[in-house]
């Protein structure tokens, strides 16, 4: 592998071409193994790993219990480097076969909700909070809700996946997404400058979709442990801002929920107790 790399005619799959992901990528879709999904007892499955993604939902629900809502859930761990995505289960409720993936059974027929995005708003519409229901406001959580959306894959598959993943450094392509995060940094350190929190003065699902992103990017050991490279000491508001969302207890129980390496660390979740005996509370 160099970067004098030159594209042939037609693109062709090479098996193995692809670092320490190279057993789980390919270029096709679909199931690759026959596995049922697991239910809990719980009106939600949720089915889930501990990246960013993932902790935007297992937030969500912690947030939603906190205020008092009925949103217990069962959380199952989705061990995306063995490949779970691709079992039949999953798929069936994810044919993109990306974590986090929901099924919400509190009604009379299963629900599949999938992208956490819609996941978020799901939850939110459900019970009425985190998403105003004023036009303007809500307009502008969603714009920020999006935004994250469109923005974290060139700080997750792009700067995080050369600067930490990639099996060669390339230079190009680590500037190339440095130079994006930091304009993205820029762009929230600017709004958290005239606002307490993304979308104004309340706390909702943009907040919760954008933290585990670009909150943990420089809060605590930082995102890819890529905080002096990024000079994050350069956005003081968005570290402000990551600081008091990470001082909340609901963040704090949700981003232990389905992590599969690190402490503390809660692999399945099914009752407020397992979360509780790993923080010691």
């Amino acid at each position: 592998m160099t970067t004098d790399y030159v594209p042939p005619a037609v693109w062709t799959w090479e098996k193995g071409n692809g670092g320490q992901f190279a057993n789980i990528n390919r270029p096709t879709s679909g199931a690759t193994s026959e596995k049922e999904l697991p239910v809990g007892k719980h009106p939600f499955q949720l089915y889930s790993l501990a990246t960013p993604n993932g902790q935007k939902v297992s937030i969500m629900f912690e947030e939603l219990l906190a205020l008092g809502k009925d949103a217990e859930y069962d959380a199952w761990l989705v061990n995306i480097g063995n490949g779970d995505q691709f079992g039949s289960g999953f798929v069936e409720i994810n044919p993109n076969s990306k974590i986090p993936a929901l099924v919400d059974r509190s009604g009379s027929e299963p629900l599949r909700v999938f992208e956490s995005g819609a996941i978020l708003m799901h939850l939110a519409e459900k019970f009425g909070v985190f998403l105003p229901t004023e036009t303007r406001a809500r307009a502008e959580t969603l714009s920020w809700l999006f935004w994250q959306m469109g923005s974290a894959p060139f700080l997750g598959g792009g700067f995080g996946h050369f600067y930490q993943y990639a099996p060669v450094k390339i230079q190009y392509a680590i500037d190339r997404y440095a130079m994006e995060t930091k304009r993205q940094l820029h762009v929230l350190e600017t709004r958290l400058g005239a606002t307490e929190y993304v979308a104004g003065a309340e706390y909702t699902i943009a907040d919760l979709a954008i933290w585990p992103w670009y909150g943990q990017l420089v809060h605590g050991a930082g995102l890819y442990k890529s905080k002096e490279f990024l000079s994050v000491h350069e956005y003081p508001n968005v570290a402000r801002w990551a600081k008091q969302i990470a001082e909340r207890p609901a963040v704090q129980r949700g981003v232990v929920v389905n992590r599969g390496i690190g402490e503390p660390a809660v692999r399945e979740r099914h009752s407020a107790a397992d979360i509780d005996a790993v923080l010691g509370r």
